[in-house]
């Protein structure tokens, strides 16, 4: 094994706890990012560009044709084959955590349409499923399996948000340990079956699984319930007939207790075990070889790195696996005092020079190896960050079209994400949706006290019905801090006596006016 220090070079400070890597023919894709995508990488993905040491990343386009992807964090994903020799694959995203901290229930095809020098193309499809569909999760792992000439995919594990009838305000957030039900999802059909399985007795997170042909080991992972990383090893055994599946476990000796490992695969029967952690406060520095041979597995402790003293007496690390042997480590940079605002990260090698070739490897894998999320279990686990500082002359000439996060605006000061008034407590890692109409951003009015700011909505406790007769009427808004102020600089407002209609005069009575003949000719009449 050999570990090598990779310089700071790139803006990736996108890079957070939950991220993925994909590796398509040799190149490594990033997906997962912490928050919403911007301008400058709409999709979210990125490709890593390594050379002599150094990162870089670029922005990946999607397809005409693609659905939109949300940047998921901690989702379980492997890569599908159309049969276990193919050498065209896609990769199976389902799950994880949105920005706005919901959880997915969707599931992903990720497939590369083209690559070229300047432009990198992906193609993304959501798929349909019925059946016993899997409750939206992350922290889980999911696996292709080969029987009988079909192929299925297999899904644990995982954690979940309380349900809705216990939370309260205070653990509105909380999440639970997913029930141990094993799922065999057809993506030819787009079913999905549920098993129970008696061997499988505590929900599992942040686990490790390896499977080969018709066979899936699972290996560590943390019990909240119980608050254990197990020591058991499982095998998954699956059998597809031309009637319904059948699924068995058995529970082997010789298991690891640990949470948030990282798995590798060095050749086509052969894998490396490491990082990881023992407990809330132990880090795990030894490394294990698993070998996985028709329907055995072994697992002895191998020869570990020369670890740095930064990664020996750092409180947390995690990372996530490259393929071809290698792993991605991540330290915080608050363990190195020369750039204490920074992270910083290692290359671990697992292969030798001499083994280090281009070669496609059948056997899938699939690990949670990101870090266990922040305010969802033990704090030691829990604050385990990942990113990388911003140097913009460190662009060659030819790559101008490399992401650069300096031309993006910081949300975090300006823009959604601001302190609006003194008990503002909108937070962008922490924020989700309260109006109807918010979607990946807190609603905002502008109050028109001096030059006019922005305040958020909820912040002013208006009702989801003001506000939207605000925004349709054009009226000013003063915010809480200045609507008082507003009242006693205004000038009170003239008073306007209407004017009454005088009344119209009685109407005079018109009288006749009779001659002298007539009134002789009526008098006669009145004395006969």
């Amino acid at each position: 094994m050999s570990l090598q220090m990779v310089s700071t070079v790139s803006n990736s400070s996108l890079l957070q706890p939950g991220f993925s890597l994909l590796n398509f023919n040799g190149h490594i894709f990033f997906f997962g990012q912490k928050g919403w995508p911007k301008r400058s990488c709409p999709t979210g993905v990125f490709l890593l560009d390594i050379k002599q040491n150094e990162l870089k990343m670029k922005p990946v386009l999607f397809s005409k044709d693609s659905c939109y992807l949300p940047p998921l964090r901690y989702p379980a994903l492997c890569t599908l084959r159309s049969d276990a020799g193919a050498d065209e694959y896609q990769y199976i995203i389902h799950g994880g955590k949105t920005p706005n901290n919901e959880l997915s229930d969707k599931i992903y095809f990720m497939s590369l349409v083209s690559k070229t020098s300047k432009k990198i193309t992906f193609q993304c499809i959501e798929k349909d499923l019925g059946g016993d569909v899997p409750e939206a999760r992350y922290g889980h792992t999911i696996n292709v399996v080969h029987s009988r000439g079909k192929s299925m995919s297999v899904l644990f594990g995982g954690r979940t948000h309380t349900p809705l009838a216990q939370r309260t305000t205070e653990k509105w957030n909380s999440v639970v340990d997913c029930f141990p039900s094993v799922f065999l999802i057809d993506f030819e059909f787009g079913c999905c079956t549920s098993y129970i399985l008696p061997e499988l007795q505590d929900g599992l997170s942040f686990h490790v699984s390896i499977a080969r042909d018709d066979t899936i080991y699972i290996l560590g992972g943390h019990s909240l319930q119980n608050n254990t990383r197990s020591p058991n090893l499982y095998k998954l055994k699956i059998d597809l007939p031309l009637g319904s599946p059948a699924v068995t476990c058995t529970i082997l000796p010789g298991g690891i207790s640990v949470s948030s490992a990282i798995v590798t695969q060095i050749s086509d029967t052969e894998f490396v075990l490491v990082g990881g952690y023992h407990s809330d406060n132990q880090k795990r520095l030894a490394c294990n070889t698993i070998v996985v041979e028709d329907s055995k597995i072994e697992i002895v402790e191998s020869v570990s790195p020369e670890w740095t003293p930064d990664i020996k007496h750092c409180r947390m690390w995690f990372g996530c696996d490259m393929g071809k042997g290698s792993v991605l480590l991540g330290l915080p940079g608050a363990n190195k005092q020369v750039i204490p605002d920074a992270n910083y990260f290692y290359i671990l090698r697992c292969k030798g020079a001499e083994e280090d070739k281009e070669e496609e490897l059948i056997t899938q894998i699939c690990s949670q190896t990101s870090s266990e999320d922040p305010g969802d279990s033990a704090p030691f686990e829990d604050s385990e960050e990942f990113c990388f500082s911003a140097e913009a002359s460190s662009f060659d000439a030819d790559d101008a079209d490399a992401y650069n996060e300096d031309d993006e605006e910081d949300e975090s000061e300006t823009g959604y994400w601001i302190t609006c008034c003194a008990s503002c407590n909108i937070d962008i890692n922490t924020w989700v949706p309260f109006y109807s109409t918010e979607l990946n951003k807190p609603a905002m009015i502008l109050c028109s006290s001096g030059a006019g700011h922005w305040v958020h909505a909820q912040c002013m406790d208006l009702s989801e019905t003001v506000l939207l007769r605000l925004s349709e009427a054009n009226v000013k808004y003063f915010c809480n801090k200045h609507v008082d102020l507003n009242r006693g600089l205004q000038t009170p407002q003239k008073v306007v006596h209407l004017k009454k209609p005088p009344m119209k005069p009685p109407r005079k009575k018109k009288t006749m006016k009779l001659s002298t003949s007539t009134k002789k000719s009526f008098l006669r009449r009145l004395f006969e």
